[in-house]
């Protein structure tokens, strides 16, 4: 049976196929659209598709329509639909989340958390220094057991993990578990700049632990090291085990306060085009250098590893790397939402890229798996990979 729609409903339908093909529009800037679709034919099948498909829906479909959802879907499609396993759709929520992140900034209580798989809860690892968390007496090891009378056993940790966080200002309710005890507290949230780089002396070596790569770790880093120096470190050890990397800009300017005048990256894209990232200017540190690996050390971890091996500032100890050598543009679009995709291969100094294969450590370490599940306590006396990166460093000095 035919059916007969409104005027009013005939312009909103027109609306929503113009929102559409401008979503897709914006979705890829002209020349990248280019490439991937070069025949003209194929573009016009593709709206057609989907205005097709809208058509359907709109005819047809028993319940109501959430517009914006439905746009946020045909992105999210769309990225899903390019086999990029770094590829990404994010709404507008999701892509001011991620602005944070790069800046190195979130807004909660201060807390690093992981699941405990045998309580079902989220134990905290770390208390941010000078956080709301630190200000109320939340430690290492805690278990958080509700949040706002949200008991987190029935939620994922992406889901309990969005309600500890929330708007600056605003005041959360956490039921905390230690040995045994739950006590409760309210917790005001801020903006929070999240520290990525720790430091300290072991004997006469600096150590050096960089969890992730972002704007504001630039900063941190330049102070550990001067830090390290300034105390008479005969040597450098960083630690970039379990760092899956971050913002590339980041990356580059850290190297390029360790490394002497020359090439730090290049980049190389789908037409085989290379370009050189950034140069180093003179200033280098010198001094004997170690970098701790793993399988998850990926990405920039990687590029911070294999630079400092190129230019023989370093040598590597631990297990060989993630192997992500390619990189990923962020695209704004018009309505606040973003798409990230693979653009090109990042390579290090020599060129030599290790995208699918990881960097193998000169001295290959591994830990056994109590010692992995027990990680985060692991120490120069009993973390056989820090043990080996020291006696390294001993061994030059």
């Amino acid at each position: 049976m035919n059916k007969k729609i409104s005027l009013g409903a005939a312009i909103a339908f027109m609306a929503v196929v113009a929102s559409i093909t401008f979503c897709v529009t914006m979705l890829f800037s002209q020349d990248v659209f280019n490439k991937m679709i070069t025949n003209v034919g194929q573009r016009e099948e593709m709206y057609d598709k989907v205005k097709a498909i809208d058509e359907k829906i709109r005819d047809n479909y028993l319940f109501e329509i959430d517009e914006e959802t439905l746009l946020d879907s045909l992105g999210d499609g769309m990225i899903e639909g390019l086999d990029d396993q770094y590829a990404r759709y994010l709404d507008k929520d999701e892509y001011e989340e991620k602005l944070k992140e790069d800046q190195g900034q979130l807004v909660g209580i201060g807390v690093q958390i992981t699941y405990d798989e045998t309580s079902g809860y989220l134990s905290i690892v770390n208390v941010y220094e000078g956080s709301p968390a630190e200000g109320v007496g939340l430690q290492k090891g805690d278990l958080i057991v509700k949040v706002d009378d949200q008991d987190l056993s029935t939620l994922s940790m992406e889901e309990s993990t969005k309600l500890i966080q929330g708007e600056a200002g605003t005041k959360v309710k956490l039921v905390v578990r230690r040995e045994g005890v739950d006590t409760d507290y309210e917790i005001q949230r801020k903006d929070i700049v999240i520290p990525s780089v720790s430091s300290r002396m072991i004997g006469e070596n600096g150590y050096i632990k960089i969890t992730d790569f972002n704007d504001a770790t630039v900063d941190q880093f330049k102070e550990a090291v001067d830090n390290m120096v300034n105390e008479g470190a005969k040597g450098l050890i960083f630690d970039l085990r379990n760092n899956g990397g971050g913002t590339l800009d980041s990356v580059l300017d850290m190297l390029d306060y360790l490394l002497p005048k020359g090439t730090i990256a290049t980049s190389t894209d789908s037409q085989g085009n290379t370009t050189v990232l950034q140069e180093s200017d003179s200033h280098e540190i010198n001094l004997p250098m170690v970098v701790l690996t793993n399988g998850n050390t990926a990405s920039a971890s990687e590029l911070f590893t294999q630079a400092l091996k190129d230019y023989n500032k370093a040598v590597s100890v631990g297990t060989t790397t993630y192997g992500k050598g390619v990189m990923q543009t962020t695209f704004p679009l018009s309505d606040g939402s973003a798409v990230i995709f693979t653009t090109a291969y990042f390579n290090p100094p020599s060129g030599e890229n290790f995208n699918g294969v990881g960097i193998k450590p000169d001295y290959e370490v591994t830990l056994t798996a109590d010692q992995e599940k027990d990680f985060e306590n692991l120490n120069e006396s009993n973390d056989p990979q820090l043990m080996k990166a020291i006696d390294v460093l001993n061994s030059q000095s």
